[in-house]
């Protein structure tokens, strides 16, 4: 369909609540769908939040067999999740490194939990449930933060470990960031 423009940091409109998908199964919403993996895949991103291609509502995609963006990352299935929420499944969490096609660039270790149960819809309006961890889990959590008008620089507690990529991991493909 179309690759959208992806806002980045500094916009106003990343830090808004986004409103709740209240219709599935429509034309609309499997159109803008389509439009957000072409997004995604054309960034090489992990996943993508409609607000952050300007869409005030409460879906998120993500997945990808390899990415070369993460290259020691193990698969994550492709998910269209609506309306999520998620639940830890413990309290243990794990700092990680994370970068996002809304802050282009940049990289930060950011503590995420390492279990979680995230639950929604597809597009269809069928319910999903499903119990990730480690990276699959990290990725669910951080676009749903999109979804909270958060953007994980701001979950970052030591910024000794957040620069730019091309500094702090020369072995990756700096316009894999872009």
């Amino acid at each position: 369909m179309a690759v959208r423009d992806i806002l980045r940091m500094g916009d106003p409109r990343l830090l808004r609540i986004a409103q709740p998908v209240r219709e599935f199964n429509t034309q609309e919403l499997h159109a803008l769908i389509r439009d957000m993996f072409d997004t995604m895949h054309a960034a090489n991103g992990a996943g993508l939040a409609a607000p952050q291609i300007g869409v005030d509502l409460q879906l998120v995609i993500f997945g990808f067999r390899q990415n070369q963006r993460y290259p020691d990352a193990p698969p994550v299935p492709e998910t269209v999740l609506i309306n999520p929420t998620l639940t830890a499944l413990s309290a243990d969490m794990e700092e990680g490194f994370e970068g996002c096609l809304s802050v282009p660039g940049l990289r930060g270790s950011v503590p995420r939990f390492k279990r979680l149960r995230y639950e929604g819809f597809d597009q269809f309006g069928m319910p999903i449930l499903r119990d990730a961890e480690d990276f699959h889990a990290r990725v669910v959590q951080h676009e749903v933060d999109h979804l909270h008008g958060i953007l994980y620089p701001s979950r970052i507690r030591d910024f000794s470990k957040f620069g730019f990529t091309d500094v702090m991991f020369p072995d990756l493909d700096p316009s894999d960031d872009d």
